[in-house]
């Protein structure tokens, strides 16, 4: 089968499901005003979202909010690529809390919505999501509406998630698509919220104040959330001396790479590594 053809979207009034294969257009850091459901079903790789950054496998389901900018990178994938990857339901939100407000048994909805503005993973639910996406693909009108809004439910009910980005995006446009970008890409190298304002031809105060009120973080606050993010990861799932691990994420010390993993993880390197490993 050509991979155009698995290439798939289809729109039915507040919903919109999508699916594709690996590498594609598709694949890129971005964000938009719908929220989406995120099922991967072929690969692993590397997950982005907000300021999170970890590890994805087939069974991986993610809900992000509208404005929270994320991506997927596959890994170790064959020459002529992956067919089908990803499995994808875009809705938007507003139509959904309105109804919400107004009709008792939709309630639970607004709690999950308020949470899917951090990103949300959930664990144990791959299998029973990828039905529920082929229901939806080949449904539509009420049918399909009914089909999204059991699912929803059964997210909304679920207990076994975590939220996943620190960062709640409150605006967005493509100049700041441009720095996170440049962040998610280049946090290991030296960076500056005064170049990064150079590079946008911006001042470095309209700068700061447009990224603060774009991100809810400063520039400094949010790189720094990036590389402890990535040094969790390491940490999780490598050997690596702690102070390698350090710089390999972007700090220049390890005094001020300690203090911030303890700012924003409230245990050290080492009591996360312990505590992540489940050893003593």
């Amino acid at each position: 089968m050509e991979r155009s053809q698995l290439d798939r979207t289809s729109y039915d009034g507040v919903l919109r499901y999508l699916q594709h294969g690996f590498p594609n257009p598709l694949v890129r850091w971005h964000c938009h005003e719908e929220c989406e459901l995120h099922l991967i079903v072929a690969t692993t790789g590397r997950l982005f979202v907000g300021d999170y950054i970890g590890d994805f496998s087939p069974g991986h389901l993610v809900l992000t909010g509208p404005r929270i900018p994320h991506n997927w990178i596959s890994s170790g994938v064959p020459e002529q690529g992956v067919e089908l990857r990803d499995m994808i339901v875009q809705f938007a939100s507003q139509p959904l809390e309105q109804a919400a407000h107004t009709i008792p048994e939709l309630s639970d909805i607004l709690q999950l919505l308020e949470r899917s503005t951090y990103g949300i993973e959930f664990f144990g639910l791959g299998q029973e999501a990828e039905q529920f996406f082929l229901k939806i693909r080949e449904s539509t009108g009420i049918q399909r509406f009914s089909d999204f809004l059991q699912f929803i439910g059964v997210l909304a009910r679920s207990t076994n998630y975590r939220l996943l980005s620190s960062v709640k995006m409150q605006s967005f446009d493509d100049k700041i698509n441009t720095v996170l970008n440049d962040i998610t890409e280049n946090y290991c190298h030296p960076m500056s919220a005064e170049l990064a304002a150079e590079k946008l031809g911006m001042s470095f105060s309209k700068f700061s104040r447009f990224f603060g009120q774009s991100t809810g973080h400063s520039f400094t606050d949010f790189v720094n959330r990036i590389r402890i993010n990535k040094a969790c990861d390491l940490l999780r799932n490598t050997d690596h001396y702690v102070t390698n691990i350090c710089y390999d994420v972007g700090f220049n010390n390890v005094a001020n790479f300690n203090r911030r993993f303890m700012q924003f993880k409230g245990m050290t390197p080492r009591q996360f590594r312990i505590q992540s490993l489940g050893t003593t």
